[in-house]
């Protein structure tokens, strides 16, 4: 067979990947821990994961799986048909690094300056092979279809989960599965939820227009866009639990702000802007629509101009109640209640898992990663790292989860 790959170190990883009988967890862990420190030290960028896509491609094909793609770009799937007939389920992992620069002196830290896998997409599309391999051993137990596929961009906006979707990967999927790391759980527990597990993500762009500059001395006599700025900011900041109920989270974050380079010269315009997240739905559209009516009664009251515009991310993640109940049933079996551990509260983070949650009902699970303080750095931190042992048996529950799911649905 010959395979494209990137270079000669994913040559030998694939090669390797050949070794053992990978129904066993030993071996499905040695391979999914070289799968995933070759990613971890070749990250790329959203929509440019190229070379990611051509070894999750190259190791699939190894193992003799048909691979689609690619879709949205660099996107791929495999479909593991079952012996009996049935119903299709999803399961998802997403191949986009981040724009920051690694601390961690570890022998696969990242080769490519200023990227690096620190949000542990790594892990994820190593997770999900595993799952594509077990399967494809299990296939008798299999009533119906297991679709395992690779989406690009999770991080940016606008993310590659529509684009997936517009490439038709949703087609006939009566629920989707998908895992993410988290640190702030011990290894060997999955965190379960129902409900809104994460919040929308959107962000938002004020620029105040005043015109003209002005001199410090005279404020008087200059419209002055900081300080109108500073007063837009302090209205949005207190709209929550005003415009929304209390009682569903939500939030608002000014991250950026931009205005001016003398000492002594009131600028001609000021801009800021930020993100505000939901847990429930409805307010994303009530929110965006007094951020911006805020923003034009006061700056124009003021006798500025205001601009503002809005970058619409991922909605919440809402977890369909009979998908979380199929794994904690799973969970049980597989390792005991222990296992579990119930997430109190949803996550104010954002995950674009819930764009296919508008086709099909879908649960997000969180798989435990922390075993040590060097695994215990939070997420997008330059210093984050997993308990790489973590990850073959959470591919095995995700897999025996999907088979009860569809065995369920088949009965």
């Amino acid at each position: 067979m010959s395979l494209t790959v990137p270079n000669e170190e994913a040559t030998a990883v694939v090669e390797e990947a050949l070794e053992g009988d990978l129904t066993e967890p030993q071996q499905l862990a040695t391979l999914l821990t070289r799968v995933r420190r070759h990613i971890h030290q070749h990250p790329e960028l959203g929509l440019h994961e190229f070379n990611t896509s051509r070894f999750i491609r190259a190791v699939l094909e190894t193992h003799g799986l048909t691979v689609h793609g690619p879709v949205a770009e660099t996107g791929l799937y495999v479909d593991i048909k079952g012996d009996h007939p049935g119903p299709m389920v999803a399961y998802r992992a997403d191949i986009d690094a981040l724009p920051i620069t690694e601390q961690n002196d570890v022998p696969y830290r990242s080769r490519n300056k200023g990227i690096a896998h620190l949000c542990g997409h790594d892990a994820h599309t190593a997770m999900a092979i595993g799952v594509a391999v077990y399967l494809d051993h299990h296939r008798d137990d299999i009533h119906g279809t297991v679709r395992v596929f690779f989406q690009p961009n999770e991080e940016g906006i606008p993310s590659g989960a529509p684009l997936m979707i517009r490439d038709g990967v949703m087609e006939d999927v009566s629920a989707v599965y998908a895992s993410h790391v988290d640190p702030t759980v011990d290894s060997g527990r999955f965190g379960l939820m129902t409900g809104a597990v994460t919040a929308s993500a959107d962000r938002f762009r004020v620029r105040v227009i005043a015109g003209s500059t002005g001199h410090s001395a005279r404020p008087h006599q200059a419209t002055d866009p900081i300080w109108i700025a500073s007063q837009i900011m302090s209205d949005l900041y207190q709209m929550l639990g005003r415009i929304s109920d209390p009682r569903k989270p939500a939030v608002i974050a000014i991250c950026r702000v931009h205005a001016g380079e003398a000492y002594n010269v009131i600028p001609e315009e000021a801009e800021f802007g930020g993100t505000f997240r939901c847990t429930a739905n409805d307010d994303r559209a009530v929110f965006k629509q007094q951020i911006e009516r805020t923003a034009k009664y006061v700056g124009e009251g003021h006798g500025a101009r205001v601009e503002v515009d809005f970058d619409l991310g991922s909605p919440p993640v809402i977890n369909d109640g009979e998908l979380i109940h199929v794994m904690r049933e799973t969970i049980e079996e597989e390792h005991g209640k222990g296992a579990i551990f119930n997430i109190p509260v949803p996550s104010m983070g954002a995950e674009d898992f819930a764009h296919y949650l508008d086709l099909a009902p879908g649960a997000l699970i969180r798989v435990g990663t922390c075993n040590s303080p060097e695994t215990a750095h939070v997420l997008h931190d330059s210093r984050f790292d997993i308990d790489e042992g973590a990850m073959a048996p959470a591919a095995i529950v995700m897999s025996k989860a999907m088979v009860r799911y569809l065995k369920r649905k088949a009965s």
